[in-house]
């Protein structure tokens, strides 16, 4: 059944943080996975999940940057992985499933924006691949782990999405490169793929979320000169942040925590969510609260999902997909 996509009134908001959306949430003996959780949003999330009781597995691109960063946690661990390379991801996965762990929250956190023109892999355009394809073929194999107990699986998204839909004819820019209209396509695809995997994990006890943190400076932001960053409002001559709804990664990190761990989602699944809630659909802005119906389509997800198991030869639902 595909939940509808509108507010369910979740008691938080823009400003709620990664530790109020787990008060009281008792995650002892839980296992989570969240790419890239040593900065950032990703190291907000981690320490709001360990505060909460849970375990946290960090594959990281820069496993000794992790591990610094992580010090002071007990319960994590540090594993390497670049989700640009598809060898390294099967290393990754398949170390864990020999652990026999099972995955109770698996958080695809990591990722980069507006970069220049990058090839990876067979020559794939790097935001999509790293994005989206390192996570999918991640969420495939790490499957048997994330399906033994019914795991909550959270994609991180962005109003970014609005940018771009799929482009069907070149996903890869092959033609002429655009950094942020290859942006907004692969966080289209990120919300795409929590559709699809909703559809098919829900029966499994699976659910999947697409979030939208909101607008935070952090270092996903890198590779945004410092022009172009104070002509969109982010930031004023000094650096310094000019934006009034920016929001801290504290509050960044809330919504992924949110969707990861809400008692009230328990039972939904499939949705784009932001401030703590799930979102409207949209087709105002771009850049603007909402979600457009190109990044919910079942019929679109469905397309993507059969793309990306092709690229990367890898689909834990080949009989079902």
């Amino acid at each position: 059944m595909t939940t509808p996509q509108h507010a369910i009134g979740s008691g938080f908001g823009a400003r709620s943080t990664a530790r109020d959306v787990v008060r009281g949430i008792d995650l002892a003996g839980r296992l989570a996975i969240v790419t890239g959780g040593y900065a950032g949003l990703g190291l907000e999330t981690t320490r709001a999940l360990c505060a909460a009781g849970a375990r946290v597995v960090v594959p990281a691109r820069r496993p000794d940057v992790a591990r610094s960063a992580l010090a002071d946690l007990d319960a994590v661990e540090v594993a390497p992985l670049d989700l640009a390379n598809l060898d390294s991801v099967r290393g990754f996965a398949e170390r864990f499933l020999a652990s026999g762990r099972t995955i109770d929250l698996m958080i695809n956190n990591a990722g980069v924006m507006a970069c220049p023109e990058t090839r990876v892999g067979p020559g794939w355009e790097a935001q999509f691949a790293t994005n989206h394809l390192g996570h999918f073929a991640l969420v495939n194999r790490l499957w048997p782990a994330i399906a033994r107990d019914g795991a909550r699986v959270v994609s991180v998204s962005s109003n970014g999405h609005q940018l771009s839909a799929m482009r069907w004819a070149d996903v890869h820019f092959t033609g002429a490169y655009d950094k942020w209209a290859a942006y907004g396509q692969a966080k289209t695809a990120n919300a795409l793929f929590a559709v699809h995997l909703d559809a098919l994990g829900a029966r499994a006890g699976v659910r999947a979320f697409a979030v939208h943190p909101g607008v935070i400076l952090t270092e996903l932001a890198r590779h945004v000169p410092r022009a172009e960053q104070i002509a969109a409002g982010w930031v004023d001559a000094d650096g310094e942040p000019s934006d009034p709804n920016m929001k801290t990664p504290a509050q960044g990190a809330a919504t992924q925590v949110w969707a990861a761990t809400a008692p009230r989602l328990a039972h939904l699944g499939g949705v784009y969510c932001e401030d703590c809630d799930i979102a409207s659909h949209t087709d105002a802005g771009p850049l603007v609260s909402g979600v457009y119906e190109h990044a919910t389509d079942p019929e679109e997800a469905a397309r993507l999902w059969r793309l990306s198991a092709e690229l990367t030869g890898v689909d834990a639902f080949s009989s079902a997909a």
